[in-house]
């Protein structure tokens, strides 16, 4: 039997955020130990590649996480990258200057790796397992999942486009607030980035992700259509500064809350017009309690 202090963590380099997760075995499921977050931005950073001044701004966060995790008692540290680096011309260059300043190997995600991590991590830190099909969108920094399956079964369809709320908010966001153009064009590229995806009918839908998790506070626990275009104009009507005042949230988050919102409510369409339910856990969480499957699979 596994021993019940076994700890993991696990980092996430994000489009936008760099997140640590520790968190500790609770049954078949997961307690957090504790989170830590940074935002560092690596998207629009033109050509392709990631600049030096962020690959070391980079490998200094992640360096601190560690640390961080380490002094938590965990010595089972996962590192992993999502789409800014999957798709930097120079993600292998940048994972070698983790691997020196912090000691880890990061594991770059695929877009298929991705949907079935954060479906995991969405599912397996719900209060049950819920009976029927169960949907997902995880809307990143820089691309966007929406996954179906079953708690059972896993992952029986996904849709990964590279569209997120930091490549959006790159390309057409100058203002500060937003303009009703841009407001207008950040609409119409999230209802071009998923045309034509019709997600299988599910019996629950979650929504993970930075922008879903940062609207608890404007919209509750449930993100409808409705929800999403209230929450639009409350964040698109102050400056950011101000309304990250209001919200008690990072600016960096709501800089780019518009376009995370508009890609949310595209969500909403793609699975039928069905309100997401804001979910507990996603990616990290789903890496940690892959992790623990596998100590109790070889103990």
């Amino acid at each position: 039997m596994m021993p019940s202090a076994v700890r993991s963590a696990c980092i996430d380099i994000g489009s936008n955020t760099t997140r640590l997760l520790v968190a500790e075995p609770a049954g078949d499921g997961m307690r957090e130990v504790l989170a830590r977050r940074m935002f560092v931005p690596l998207v629009g950073s033109g050509n392709g590649a990631i600049d030096p001044e962020t690959v070391s701004v980079l490998a200094a966060v992640v360096a601190a996480h560690a640390t961080v995790a380490r002094e938590s008692g965990c010595d089972r540290i996962h590192t992993v990258a999502t789409a800014a680096i999957r798709h930097a011309s120079n993600g292998e260059a940048l994972c070698r200057a983790i691997r020196r300043e912090a000691g880890l190997h990061v594991r770059i995600l695929d877009d298929a790796e991705e949907a079935r991590l954060a479906f995991a991590g969405a599912v397996g830190t719900l209060p049950a397992p819920p009976d029927g099909v169960v949907g997902v969108a995880d809307v990143g920094g820089g691309s966007s999942e929406l996954v179906a399956g079953t708690a059972a079964g896993g992952v029986s369809w996904f849709v990964s486009v590279r569209v997120g709320s930091g490549v959006l908010t790159e390309r057409l966001v100058a203002s500060d607030p937003p303009t009703a153009k841009e407001l207008d064009a950040l609409r119409a590229a999230a209802d071009a980035a998923f045309a034509g995806v019709k997600a299988p009918r599910a019996d629950f839908v979650y929504a993970v992700g930075g922008s879903a998790t940062s609207l608890r506070q404007l919209c509750g626990d449930e993100l409808s259509p409705r929800s999403l275009e209230a929450a639009l104009a409350v964040v698109a009507a102050h400056p950011v500064r101000d309304a990250a005042r209001g919200l008690s949230l990072a600016r960096e988050r709501v800089r780019l809350l518009p376009a995370g919102l508009v890609l949310l409510r595209a969500a909403t369409e793609a699975f039928g017009g069905a309100a997401f339910e804001i979910a507990r856990g996603g990616l990290r969480e789903g890496v940690v309690l892959e992790d623990f499957a596998a100590q109790r699979a070889g103990s």
